[in-house]
């Protein structure tokens, strides 16, 4: 079968799992329960292929294979869902927390690259093993981007305090396009002969990241101009599709960040053109369209998430460096974000729970996965007594250890810290005080 059979089939089965889980239980959040039962799919197709019963497991490898799930997110579906979460983002609630998403994005991102590459290194080291410290750094380049898709849903269901809301928002939209240059960079120099130079890294991560959002920039104007032209309700979602479609390619081509490129351009789309460019009748179109697009790749890519689980490939020393991982990440991105928030914290008030809901908050998800398996085999090794494994696969198992963490207990435990923080929210304190109902939730 072709790519385009695959891709309607796995499509279909997502769609039918959202459906299913949605009416057992509408508490778990879809993604998450379509990431779990596509993982038990997977271990259930592993169990039989082991047992020699069905050999299914190779028919559904095959097509993981074939899909190449890298390319179909970090050239396709990244695009898209970027453009869509950026559209939602508020600009005068986003100007009100700059400093902090802006902090969060780049330092706390940065921070937690290095800190995840020493203790990996470290880690090795420890038990005996050997692995060159850049592709430490690698891992923690690709990890270090928070995704979470599917606890910004349960925020906005439970009314979370808007400023928090924003800042976790805001960090992930931007800090997967950070994340996704200071991978390029330190990729370029690990695998791609880039010279390990300050100023050569410095001006390969400029051009990466100042080039995508001046992309960005000029991709939202020219479309603004060409939907404020038209009165076709039609013709203007149309002209939106083409941003994250030929906008995203070309900024691919031009060795820009056409992440930055779509939330930059989608933040212009959903505040300047919303307000000036479109009929009220389009708004709503425009709503009603990238809603649907968001959740159904969403759910797309959940189900690729879980049926990962297939090109992972398991040695004793790879699964030690896999239970390792999960708390050298958690610890990362804690001190990253403990760090800023410290300084911030003397200027402005927050609500109690921030650190804890943006270090427990920040999920992993597709994009680390799929910069995981962008990683060439056979170029480097983890070297032992008796231990010889393939970086590639180490940091492939490492990935998958922390995502699946990240989605399937982060993200479902996560719901009981924001309640607890939305009832000690300062801007609710304050409307009790005079008077409010208990159930009554500020808009900032």
């Amino acid at each position: 079968m072709s790519i385009y059979a695959y891709i309607c089939f796995l499509f279909g089965i997502s769609i039918l799992l959202a459906f299913i889980t949605h009416k057992i239980s509408d508490r778990v959040q879809s993604t998450i329960a379509i990431t779990a039962s596509a993982m038990i799919g997977s271990l259930i197709l592993l169990l039989l292929g082991f047992l020699g019963w069905l050999r299914l497991d190779n028919i559904a490898t095959h097509i993981m294979e074939e899909l190449d799930f890298k390319n179909f997110l970090l050239n396709g579906m990244l695009g898209f869902l970027l453009f869509a979460g950026s559209l939602g983002i508020k600009l005068p609630l986003m100007k009100d927390q700059r400093w902090e998403i802006a902090t969060f994005a780049l330092f706390s991102t940065l921070c937690s690259t290095l800190m995840i590459g020493a203790l990996i290194y470290y880690a090795t080291a420890c038990l005996g093993w050997h692995i060159d410290f850049i592709y430490c750094v690698v891992f923690g380049a690709l990890i270090s981007p928070t995704d979470p898709i599917a606890v910004l849903a349960i925020i906005k269901n439970l009314r979370a305090p808007k400023r928090l809301s924003m800042q976790v928002e805001g960090e992930s939209l931007f800090n997967d396009g950070v994340g996704l240059v200071i991978f390029t960079t330190v990729f370029a120099v690990a695998f791609g002969g880039q010279e390990a130079s300050t100023s050569g890294i410095t001006m390969l991560f400029l051009h990466e990241a100042v080039g995508g959002i001046l992309f960005g920039l000029i991709t939202g104007f020219v479309s603004h101009y060409l939907i404020s032209a038209t009165d076709d309700g039609s013709l203007e979602i149309l002209i939106t599709l083409t941003i994250p479609t030929t906008g995203f390619m070309v900024a691919n081509y031009m060795h820009v960040s056409g992440a930055l490129a779509m939330v930059t351009s989608g933040i212009m789309i959903g505040n300047w053109t919303r307000r000036h460019g479109f009929s009220e009748q389009s708004q709503r179109y425009l709503d009603h369209f990238w809603e649907m697009i968001d959740h159904s790749l969403n759910s797309l890519l959940f189900l690729l998430i879980g049926l990962a689980l297939l090109l992972v490939d398991f040695t004793w020393a790879s699964s030690i460096m896999m239970l390792i991982a999960i708390p050298v990440c958690l610890l990362a991105r804690y001190v990253s974000v403990w760090l800023p928030f410290k300084v911030m914290q003397r200027f402005r008030r927050y609500n109690p729970y921030t650190v804890k809901i943006l270090t427990w908050g920040g999920l992993r998800g597709g994009l680390a996965l799929a910069m995981a398996l962008s990683i060439p085999s056979h170029v480097g090794l983890m070297t032992g007594d008796d231990v010889v494994v393939d970086v590639r696969d180490l940091i492939l198992l490492m990935t998958y250890a922390v995502v699946t963490f990240s989605i399937l207990v982060q993200g479902v435990t996560i719901e009981k810290m924001i309640k607890s923080a939305k009832l000690v929210d300062p801007k609710r304190q304050a409307y009790l005080k005079l008077g409010a109902g208990e159930d009554y939730t500020p808009d900032v």
